[in-house]
């Protein structure tokens, strides 16, 4: 058949598909940008995107695909290391729809699913049966279980568990014929097998080609346990085999997925880690084959630029200054798992003799503790995105990171290839899997630049050639995609690589299915195929914020590498892709969304375009990614300088108008409280309020009140020479919630702190943090409160006076946005000496200079939602240890995300849904399970007022609950 040319985003092919599918299709220009870019080092640009709703409409869509000549590339994360997930053809993403467990059979231990399915939620389902799915790849947070079964996963475990292949039982694949056909265990007598006629010649057929490549007896096949590369001819036997281990690994080039079967392992209820730390690199390669004699379920390599990375990344600094001592080269992750507890112990205690023999005594840090044990994996699970925190244009690059050579050669292959990086000017990262000499190593090129292209040409062909001396494998875990299919050739010889490629034209005749991988590739190095192309460059931008310690915006927005860990089901990242599950609405589509416009590849006037903003608009400002992003990527600061530039071209409404200047006119109008307060008592204005200024009718807005919060009202004044704190009031707790000032200056003159009021006596209006005009993109009028809020504050920062608030969102602005908003001014004092409530406490607590007398509530239990501001600082301990001042409270934190609201979100009537779907994931279901007298403690404004909303039970924040633990009166009813 002849290939029908298509044009990207060819309309008539979009309008066939969307009459004859009933899932999504994508094929304007911000989605196809989108889905160019994997995990690789390259970009191209699909025909479009079907999102398919089920098995029916992936077998139309090849359907389809055969009769035009359409080439199709099935998707899972888009996280491939090698571009085995980018192309010039129909992308079919199977991660929003096709993401379900199917059938659970807990006695044979197997599980079918479908290939979106996300392995660790596969894992989350399985643990309440004992059971789990071994191949923990280090991205199991988001790899989806078709992803990893075409790229032939394997793991950290992969020494006891084997790869991919090893544990999938049966696939269902849709051919390029469109026939649906099951893959699995079949016998080397054919002729009883009750299979369509097709199949079994497929059979057949794959049985001559493994027979004349003659692997076992080539020597230029690899005898490894890491050989990914090419296609599992060697599964394949006259006395049978499971056809499915033949598309374990085929990337998409031999069919589409559908279901696949699975085989389970027990968990082993017991484990222990051993951190073993070595002065050189080489010696932690040497160790190595001395220690899996010890038959640990893991040995796990991180090198000393990964322990410097991570110290730098505030999710990982306090686990790293836990389980590494002094300054190593390197330290292997040694880990055994097993029935008993004792056995594993003694084997820590072989481990810790063992070393010492091999002259590192005293060299092992014991994690005993699961919760220590699972932080450390968290670190070495986020190797790559660690790396890639590198700022600049230098970056670790993924292009001969997965050779895997014998363990005998392991230590001599790395110091060759090192001393290769610095005859080439660079020096290389290394982490992983020592355990089956599979060492990821990247190489630190700024592939903007040929010179450092041709390097990273050279590099691979000494490399790889070095990898042939040592009989190892080119391709050891993240298969082959474009990077490493070149050199199929020079890595297996002519005749295996024509078997190859027979295997691919039996299959697939006509080539449809994800061309350019495994078998006739392009170059490696043909610059046209990369993300930054000949001649990439950003147009200059006048930014609103400081983004100078990435070298600008586009910087900044570069630093996403596409590794999706903001795909991620659990934590705080990325609620509105956890609630939509769609591409666009990610941290990682955004920030493609982003550099694709600053570099001019979407078309003139992209950036401040209603699809850049509509891309945009369901970032909530969380801040989780600042924080969950290894590489920092900040959304929230990248959406508030979009808005800045996209407010030139576009007015503001009205509603956007009346949320941003709400610090500068509440003052004038809160005397009129009970009028404004009208819209959610009288029937009908709800109603309008929704069509005049989009704010939902389905919404309360937050009461006005009369009696807000004035500062000149004091307490008892404090003894002489006690402590100062400055109390920060800010706008939502002054006007909307003053019992909450109320209540911290009762507790901390409890404590016996002088409270001062910073810019209250003679200010016409109140301080402000500036947050509602960055939420608007209003970065000067940001800039103005700014720099006013900086001059009241700073006397207290420069005297040592601690400034406290309530707020999170406010307050840590100060932190944050203050000195992007303010590059020329020293706002370092006040960073340093804002801090909440409840941090304040628990450093006064910690340091034993608090003496507060609290007494027991009458209430045994509080449930804690945390605002996602103090999550992304890191601040979750402190209020717990806040809440822990209390005599008998029992204090949970709810494992949720975003609660929906964030500030204005919630309340606008486009936004509601998605709002409430993001507070369902985990928040509202919790709350509703929660016993009647379970206190309820959230921080956050806009997160009381979603509990409220979302359940009809009150939340308060920690000041209130401290104030009633003052003298323990009875909560009142409309706080339970």
């Amino acid at each position: 058949m002849a290939r029908t040319s298509f044009a990207a985003g060819d309309p008539a092919l979009a309008r066939r598909l969307e009459r004859e599918l009933e899932g999504e299709v994508l094929f304007d220009r911000f989605s196809r940008g989108r889905y160019s870019t994997d995990a690789s080092i390259y970009q191209i640009e699909p025909i479009g995107v079907v999102v398919p709703r089920g098995p029916g409409d992936v077998v139309r869509a090849v359907q389809i695909a055969a009769e035009s000549g359409l080439p199709l590339l099935p998707r899972g994360a888009g996280t491939s290391q090698c571009g085995q997930s980018v192309g010039e053809a129909l992308v079919l993403d199977f991660t929003k729809y096709l993401a379900n467990i199917v059938a659970l059979d807990v006695a044979a231990r197997t599980v079918t699913v479908e290939p979106g399915v996300v392995l660790d939620d596969l894992n989350r389902y399985l643990k309440p049966h004992g059971l789990f799915f071994p191949v923990d790849v280090s991205t199991a947070s988001r790899a989806t279980i078709g992803g990893m079964a075409g790229n032939n996963s394997c793991g950290a475990r992969s020494i006891r568990y084997g790869n991919m292949m090893h544990n999938v039982r049966r696939i269902d694949a849709v051919m390029a014929s469109g026939e649906l056909i099951e893959f699995s265990e079949v016998p080397g007598n054919l002729a009883s097998v009750e299979a369509p006629p097709p199949y079994l010649e497929l059979v057949e057929a794959m049985r001559t080609i493994a027979a004349d490549a003659w692997l076992e007896s080539d020597e230029r096949w690899p005898k490894l346990l890491r050989r990914v590369g090419g296609y599992n001819l060697d599964s394949i036997g006259p006395r049978g085999h499971n056809m499915a281990r033949l598309l374990v690994g085929s990337e998409g080039t031999l069919g589409a997925f559908t279901r696949i079967e699975l085989e389970l392992q027990p968990i082993p209820p017991h484990k222990v880690l051993g951190v073993c730390h070595f002065p050189t690199f080489y010696a932690a390669m040497d160790a190595t084959r001395h220690l899996v004699n010890l038959k640990p379920s893991a040995v796990e390599l991180v090198d000393a630029t990964m322990i410097d990375l991570a110290r730098a990344i505030p999710m990982y600094a306090g686990t790293i200054d836990r389980f590494i001592q002094g300054k190593p080269a390197a330290v292997l992750l040694v880990e055994f798992a097993g029935e008993e507890h004792a056995a594993q112990l003694t084997k820590i205690d072989e481990l810790e003799t063992l070393t010492g023999s091999l002259g590192f005594p005293g060299s092992v840090v014991k994690a005993i503790d699961p919760t220590l044990q699972a932080a450390v994996w968290e670190v070495r699970k986020a190797g790559l995105n660690i790396m890639m925190s590198m700022k600049g244009d230098g970056k670790p690059v993924s292009f001969i990171e997965d050779c895997a050579v014998s363990l005998e050669d392991l230590a001599e292959y790395t110091d060759r290839l090192t001393r290769v990086f610095e005859k080439h000017g660079t020096t290389g990262t290394w982490y992983a899997h020592a355990s089956v000499g599979c060492l990821h190593v990247r190489p630190v090129l700024n592939l903007k630049d040929e010179t450092d292209v041709k390097k990273m040409r050279a590099i691979a062909e000494e490399a790889f050639a070095m990898v042939r001396e040592y009989k190892g494998s080119h391709s050891g875990e993240h298969g082959d995609g474009l990077v490493r299919s070149e050199f199929h050739e020079s890595m297996f010889g002519a005749r295996i690589t024509r078997a190859l490629e027979k295997v691919k034209d039996t299959f697939d005749p006509e080539g449809l299915f994800n061309p350019g991988k495994i078998v006739r590739p392009p170059r490696m190095d043909d610059r046209s195929l990369f993300r930054f192309k000949p001649g990439y460059r950003t147009e200059p931008l006048d930014t609103a914020l400081d983004w100078s310690q990435w070298s600008g915006f586009a910087g900044a927005v570069e630093m996403c590498n596409n590794n999706g860990a903001c795909r991620k089901s659990v934590g705080v990242m990325c609620p509105s892709f956890r609630a939509t599950r769609d591409e666009q609405h990610l941290t990682r589509g955004r920030a493609n969304s982003l550099r694709l416009a600053l570099s001019g590849q979407l078309g003139p006037g992209a950036l401040t375009s209603d699809a850049m903003f509509e891309t945009l608009d369901l970032c909530v400002g969380c801040k989780a990614c600042r924080r969950e992003c290894p590489t920092g990527v900040d959304m929230a600061r990248m959406k508030t300088e979009f808005l800045y530039h996209y407010r030139k071209r576009h007015r503001l409404s009205l509603k956007d108008r009346m949320i941003a200047w709400l610090p500068r006119y509440a003052p004038r109008v809160a005397p009129a409280a009970a009028l404004l307060n009208l819209r959610d008592r009288i029937p009908g204005l709800a109603a309008a309020s929704e069509r005049l200024l989009g704010l939902s009718a389905r919404r309360s807005l937050p009461p006005w009140r009369r009696d807000y919060f004035d500062p000149e009202r004091r307490h008892e004044p404090a003894p002489d020479g006690a402590p100062t704190v400055a109390l920060f009031a800010d706008t939502f707790t002054t006007w909307f919630e003053p019992e909450n000032a109320h209540a911290a200056r009762a507790v901390l003159e409890a404590a016996g702190f002088r409270i001062e009021f910073p810019g209250a006596r003679g200010e016409v209006r109140p301080l402000c943090c500036g947050r509602t005009f960055l939420a608007a993109g209003l970065v000067d009028e940001a800039r103005s409160e700014a720099r006013r809020t900086l001059a009241a504050l700073l006397p207290y920062a420069q005297a040592d006076i601690p400034i406290v608030g309530l707020e999170p969102s406010c307050l840590l602005t100060f932190r944050d946005e203050l000195a992007a908003l303010l590059p020329d001014e020293d706002t370092t004092p006040l960073a340093g000496h804002t801090l909440l409530l409840d941090e304040f406490l628990a450093r006064e607590a910690a340091a034993g200079h608090l003496d507060l007398p609290l007494s027991p509530l009458p209430q045994s239990c509080a449930l804690v939602h945390g605002h996602c501001h103090q999550k992304s600082f890191g601040l979750m301990g402190d209020l717990t240890a806040t809440l822990g001042l209390v005599p008998g409270l029992e204090v949970e934190v709810i494992e949720s995300g975003c609660c929906g609201m964030a500030g204005a979100f919630g309340y606008e009537a486009n936004h509601y849904d998605v709002s409430m779907r993001m507070a369902e994931l985990e928040l509202l279901p919790r709350i509703r399970a929660a016993d009647e007298n379970t206190l309820l403690v959230a921080n956050g404004t806009s997160c009381r007022h979603q509990i409220r909303d979302g359940t009809g039970r009150r939340a308060m924040h920690v000041a209130v609950l401290l104030e009633r633990a003052l003298a323990a009166p009875r909560v009142p009813r409309e706080y339970r």
